[in-house]
């Protein structure tokens, strides 16, 4: 992995709160991932295996029905720092994809990532945390492809045990990686993780 990726779960980790700060309470803290769904629980018992790769094509919106998202994607470069940038905050309902790396549906890993929340309430990724192993993840890409992934594991860590190779890392199939804020919260601080869903891809429509 190079050192341009260095950094990229603080990057995310930096995302709002507001909306948590303004209501002070813990009550209305996103949904967290269960120790069922991380990898160390075990595989998923029906994972489909890998499809082929599709070539590179950009991700034009990304639906996950269990949680209800259906959003359109804008991409994302580096900050002056080299961490991952974000979506624009006022847009509760806007996820984003690294352009400097693997489409979604190419071999690889791909990078997608969104809000948890802004001021005005949840976004786009809210509820993130509440997916389980074997769920889909929808991707339409501007080829007029769907690539369908599915779920491996969904985990959560803290900004200092941030895995950068094991999200970032190289793959030999289609994977993908759907990044929000999670963990614990500061008032002062905010969000102090990241949540991370790991899906590889089983089919294309």
């Amino acid at each position: 992995m190079s050192s341009r990726t260095k950094g990229w779960g603080v990057a995310i980790a930096a995302c709002l709160g507001i909306w948590l700060v303004q209501n002070g309470s813990e009550d209305v803290t996103p949904p967290m991932p269960s120790a069922a769904q991380a990898f160390a629980a075990g595989p998923n018992a029906h994972t489909d295996a890998a499809a082929d790769p599709l070539p590179p094509s950009e991700p034009v919106r990304l639906r996950i029905p269990e949680i209800d998202v259906d959003t359109p994607m804008t991409s994302l470069g580096l900050t002056a720092r080299g961490a991952l940038d974000v979506p624009p905050a006022d847009d509760r309902n806007l996820a984003g994809w690294y352009r400097n790396g693997t489409t979604p549906g190419a071999k690889g890993t791909a990078i997608v990532a969104g809000h948890v929340d802004n001021a005005r309430g949840p976004a786009v990724f809210y509820a993130l945390g509440a997916l389980k192993k074997g769920n889909r993840i929808e991707v339409d890409r501007r080829d007029g492809r769907t690539a369908v992934f599915t779920i491996d594991a969904v985990e959560v860590y803290e900004n200092e045990d941030f895995p950068d190779t094991k999200v970032y890392g190289e793959a030999g199939r289609a994977e993908l990686r759907v990044i929000t804020c999670g963990g614990g919260f500061s008032q002062k601080s905010g969000y102090q993780g990241n949540v991370v869903a790991f899906g590889h891809l089983i089919g294309v429509r």
